[in-house]
Parts: C-alpha cells; sequence; structure tokens
C-alpha cells in the first residue's frame, strides 16, 4: 500500500437531486429521511474519505448505491450539493469552471464502462486527441502516443480504427488515451465490466502491470468484489450514498464494520484477502524458496504449498523482506487471526 501523503481529500460531500437542493438541504438538517419526505434523492451522503499519493482507492457497492454519482462529484463532472473536495490541498468546489477545465485536462484522467473512442480516428489519433486539447505540436503529441500504445501492448494497431478492434484493444485505446496527458489522478468507473470474464482478467492483470510501472493515484469503481479485492490498496463500501467502510481488503472481510458489510463480504473465502505480508515473518529469504510479492495473496501462494514446499519468500520491490510459514496459512484458514 502507499504511504504517500494524501491526494484528494472529500468532507462531508452531499449530492441531492432536485429543486432547490441546497437551500432543503440545509433546512433539513442533513436529514435523509426529511429531504426524501420533500420528494429530494440524497444520491450521497455526508461522505469523508482520503485518497493517498500512488494507492488505488476502490468504491464498491450495489447499483444505485451512489458510487458513480460521487466519482463524479470528485471531478465536477455533477456539481455536489454541499462539503469539500480538497485535490492537492485546492477546495475544487471553489475553483472556476476554467480552472477546473484547466485541471481536468493536464492533472486527472478518466477511463469509463464506455470506451467513448472517436470512431472517425485512428487508434494513434485517439490517444493523441487530449495532447491536441491541450495544444501540443503535432511531432509531440503523435510521439507521447506511440509511447502509450506500446504501453498498453498495442503495437502494430496504430492505424487502426476502433471498429477493427475487439472490445478489450478498444478499452486499451481508453486507458492510453487516459493516460496520454500524464494524470497524476485517474478515475476508472466500471471499465473492464462490459467484457467477457477472460478479457476481464487478463486486462486487469495489465492495468496492476502499469500501475507497477506509473505508481498514479487512483479512483476506481466496481460492483464486483472479486475485481476489488484483485487490485486495492483500499476499499470504499457504499450504501445508500453513504460510506460505510473503509479498509483494505484483509479489514473489510476479517473485520466488518456493520452486518451490511459482513454480508457483502461473506462469501469472500480469507485466502482470496490476506495478503503475504500481513502472515510474513521479517527477515532473510534463502536462495531456492519460491517467492512471491508481498501484495500476493495465500491463494497465489497455494500452488507452492501443494508443491512441498514449507515456506515461501515474500519481497518488495524485487527485494526479499521475509517469509511466509505453511502452518500459517493452516491456522489463518482454519480460523485463526492473520
Amino acid at each position: 500500500m502507499s504511504t504517500g501523503p494524501d491526494t484528494l481529500i472529500c468532507r462531508n460531500v452531499w449530492k441531492v437531486f432536485g429543486a432547490r437542493a441546497a437551500d432543503h438541504l440545509t433546512a433539513a438538517r442533513n436529514d435523509p429521511e426529511r429531504l426524501a419526505a420533500l420528494g429530494l434523492i440524497p444520491a450521497v451522503r455526508a461522505v469523508d474519505l482520503s485518497v493517498r499519493r500512488g494507492e488505488i482507492f476502490v468504491i464498491m457497492g450495489l447499483s444505485g448505491s451512489g458510487k458513480s454519482t460521487l466519482v463524479r462529484c470528485l471531478s465536477r463532472l455533477i456539481e455536489p450539493t454541499a462539503g469539500e473536495i480538497l485535490f492537492n490541498g485546492q477546495n475544487l468546489l471553489t475553483a472556476t469552471e476554467a480552472e477546473m477545465t484547466r485541471i481536468r485536462r493536464h492533472k486527472m484522467g478518466m477511463v469509463f464502462q464506455h470506451f467513448a473512442l472517436l470512431p472517425h480516428m485512428t487508434v494513434l489519433d485517439n490517444v493523441a486527441f487530449p495532447l491536441e486539447v491541450q495544444g501540443m505540436a503535432q511531432s509531440a503529441r503523435e510521439a507521447r502516443a506511440l509511447e502509450m500504445i506500446t504501453l498498453v501492448g498495442l503495437t502494430g494497431r496504430e492505424a487502426s480504427y476502433p471498429r477493427q478492434l475487439s472490445g478489450g484493444q478498444q478499452q486499451r485505446v481508453g486507458i492510453a488515451r487516459s493516460l496520454a496527458a500524464e494524470p497524476e489522478l485517474w478515475f476508472l468507473d466500471e471499465p473492464f465490466s462490459a467484457l467477457d470474464p477472460l478479457i476481464r482478467r487478463e486486462l486487469q492483470g495489465e492495468f496492476m502491470r502499469l500501475q507497477s510501472r506509473l505508481h498514479k493515484t487512483i479512483v476506481f469503481i466496481t460492483h464486483d468484489f472479486d475485481e476489488a479485492i484483485r487490485l486495492a490498496d483500499r476499499i470504499a463500501i457504499m450504501k445508500d450514498g453513504a460510506v460505510v467502510q473503509i479498509g483494505t481488503p484483509e479489514d473489510l472481510v476479517l473485520n466488518p464494520a456493520t452486518d451490511y458489510v459482513r454480508e457483502f463480504t461473506r462469501a469472500v473465502p480469507k485466502a482470496k484477502v490476506v495478503r503475504l505480508a500481513s502472515l510474513m515473518t521479517p527477515g532473510p529469504v534463502p536462495g531456492d524458496m519460491p517467492r512471491l510479492p508481498a501484495r500476493a495473496t495465500v491463494a497465489d501462494a497455494g500452488p507452492s504449498f501443494l508443491s512441498g514446499a514449507a515456506q515461501v519468500g515474500v519481497t518488495e520491490d524485487g527485494r526479499a523482506i521475509g517469509t511466509v510459514r505453511r502452518e500459517d496459512v493452516i491456522r489463518l484458514l482454519l480460523g485463526g487471526e492473520a
């Protein structure tokens, strides 16, 4: 998990749909039941959260829980009704529209479920388009676009049009386009949910490979807990517009704060969420021992233990930092604490 400072801070953010929403929110003293009685819809309710620099922060919940509305509030694609949203210390809710346009063009990247590629443009031109909007010279923007196309594994498809690409390839173009402007903060709203399961898992792996190189600050929306636990440093679970718990995947599964979170995570096996770093004994790692990254899960280590290994080594940034013993894994799976 990232240990950087907070890049994005959200304080008591509300989004209420309906006439004179701000006035009614004040009069109702932020009471969702009183707002509903007035015919208003509190889609986001009193949300507090912070996103650390370099982390993948996943927001999840069932359909209608408010997660997409919240993310659109964070970028002011939808205007919040009340609250504060601080990006590197600047309150975005007091920024002018011109300032927000500049921030979105130069510091924020966005990828949505629907690829929204420009059908009359080639892959190269689609990826370069945000840089053209910024006013970058053609040679420079095309060079940058080619770098991004290579990064997402689409070398050789630069002259193709969107209709000539598979769904997974189109989503890679969308990712490359959002990265072209080198965003500091990257919003992804269910970017893989329209894809078939095999392509979806492939792109999740590609996404993690990109993050290991780029170290972006990412806000990622999904309704799929398997996807969340594979990608997230921390997860915020939403219900009825409110955030009910924020924590690591391990926190949510092992220590649910509410009955809703307990039910939401009930079917998730511990082996899929407990990371090796949590079970690790710090120390040297023998050279012949199987090795896995610290963020790998107990399930990831299963093949090594099934092959007879008594321990596996744990690495971080390629450096050996400790070991996990098979008996500790067995204790966890039989009901012991992680």
